[in-house]
């Protein structure tokens, strides 16, 4: 007759393993690294950055100048306290409301709405010449902010080709920032406010989008390269470390195992010592 079940288990019984009150404890796996667009807020993010440059156009439209810039600094400043909130990355909508902030300064100072995408130019002046300069000094800063943002370090300085994937990173840079610089100031010049404002939003994160695709492919390359060089490093560096472990087998068969002289070769040294023993009678 069979048991019923339900029955509690005795004391000192181990549990089944499949008692979900008793269920392994399952470690968490490491983080995942943020991409950089992660790092800078994802496309919400991207999307966020584009509201207080047209809330400062739509203003400007039809409220004057003060008025947009009371309205761009206010979007700011909505986007800053949403963000936390929303407990998302809170460090983007910071340097936004900061930059928004300064930018509408100047714009006040200046009494011109032009003047508020002055720090978009002269910034991007100053990107393409420090990103040209690390190029001539053979430390492409596309590299360095790369290897700082994924943790891989600057070990790949003292390998030419990846110096070589990272020049056409940075160069893609600095082209990006040479644009943007050269077409701003040209409607800055011609004052085209509502124009300079669909430049900077279509030749902001887009543009930059793109030269990004250039830095992961940099990225991709050199630290394939890295891993390469660094196991033949590590193979050149112990030649003997595979003998010194242990006999090297080849299926269950020991390649470096000398075997015992052989039964014949013993008789012939009894015989010997034999002989010289009759001699020496």
């Amino acid at each position: 007759m069979t048991e019923p079940t339900g029955q509690t288990a005795p004391a000192g019984t181990a549990r089944p393993a499949d008692d979900p009150t008793h269920a392994p404890a399952v470690t968490p796996g490491p983080k995942a690294k943020q991409t950089p667009l992660e790092q800078m807020g994802g496309m919400t993010g991207l999307v966020y950055s584009v509201l207080p440059i047209a809330a400062f156009v739509i203003g400007n439209s039809f409220l004057g100048l003060k008025a947009a810039i009371g309205t761009a600094i206010a979007v700011a400043l909505a986007i800053t306290g949403l963000r936390l909130v929303r407990k998302e990355p809170v460090y983007p909508a910071l340097s936004g409301l900061f930059g928004v902030a300064i930018a509408a300064f100047i714009a006040w100072k200046t009494g011109s709405a032009k003047g508020f995408f002055l720090t978009g130019i002269w910034s991007n002046i100053a990107l393409c010449a420090v990103f040209l300069l690390s190029v001539l000094l053979r430390k492409p800063l596309a590299g360095i902010v790369w290897g700082t943002l994924n943790g891989t370090g600057t070990t790949w300085l003292k390998d030419k080709p990846s110096r070589h994937y990272y020049d056409i990173a940075t160069l893609t840079l600095v082209a990006v920032f040479a644009a943007r610089s050269a077409v701003w100031q040209w409607l800055y010049d011609d004052d085209r406010t509502g124009w300079l404002a669909v430049a900077r939003i279509l030749m902001g994160y887009p543009l930059f989008g793109l030269a990004l695709l250039v830095v992961l492919w940099a990225g991709r390359r050199s630290g394939r390269r890295m891993k390469v060089l660094a196991a033949q490093e590590s193979a050149a560096q112990d030649p003997a470390g595979s003998r010194a472990a242990g006999p090297v087998r080849s299926g269950t068969t020991r390649t470096d195992f000398t075997p015992p002289p052989m039964p014949e070769r013993a008789a012939v040294r009894d015989r010997s010592a034999a002989r010289q023993g009759r001699q020496g009678r």
